[in-house]
């Protein structure tokens, strides 16, 4: 586990993980975007060789992140889930079992479409389109959030987009790394999962951006 870099926002302590998440002190909770569960085993499923290994990898470390902070509430800003019930959502239900005591609240991304009645069963705590806590809100996808009519006065933490920063060396060279992006009005928190893509952000002058490089929170 590498070291946790804190964010102050509005006076409270934002812990980065280099797990890419969240720890929200005051409030004793985990916030995570973008876990894509189930994703391997739906491209297995369609025929394309995908590694069981990175969905056991990307639990594990969902776990020592539970062990470790021990918190009350885990916030998942959307796509929990990749697609429809396989063996690996099975999975997730026995081992969901071994926390009873930590609410799992899901605000639903464009990927959560399981029915209903899995959610509940599963233990997990839905929200359509936003949850607010306190001076926070939290939804899936920051850009149909501020085109929509909700009332979000809140500062924002969102998903959906898997943000990455590019930083440059010596000549042409160049790498491409997960980050946090915050800008004065929302966050963006880096897809959990490593089996996604990256859109890279272009920060301005009032935003701040920190790299996940070799499980370490850099700020650019």
């Amino acid at each position: 586990m590498g070291a946790p870099f804190c964010h102050k926002l509005l006076e409270q302590h934002c812990w980065l993980l280099p797990e890419r998440m969240i720890y929200w002190e005051e409030q004793r909770s985990l916030v995570v975007s973008d876990l894509h569960f189930g994703k391997t085993g739906h491209f297995r499923k369609e025929g394309i060789a995908v590694p069981a290994s990175l969905y056991k990898e990307d639990m594990q470390r969902l776990v020592s992140q539970l062990q470790y902070f021990q918190p009350s509430h885990l916030i998942v800003v959307g796509d929990m889930f990749h697609s429809k019930a396989n063996k690996e959502l099975e999975f997730f239900i026995k081992w969901r079992n071994d926390f009873p005591h930590i609410d799992f609240h899901l605000i639903k991304g464009n990927h959560d479409i399981l029915n209903p009645q899995w959610y509940q069963e599963a233990g997990v705590i839905i929200s359509n389109e936003e949850m607010a806590v306190n001076n926070f809100s939290f939804v899936h996808d920051i850009n149909t959030a501020t085109h929509s009519r909700l009332p979000i006065t809140n500062y924002i933490f969102s998903g959906h987009i898997h943000p990455g920063i590019r930083i440059s060396g010596g000549g042409r060279q160049s790498l491409e790394f997960p980050c946090f992006y915050f800008t004065p009005s929302f966050c963006v928190l880096p897809a959990f999962s490593r089996f996604t893509g990256l859109a890279l952000v272009k920060p301005k002058e009032e935003d701040h951006v920190f790299a996940i490089v070799n499980q370490t929170i850099i700020e650019m």
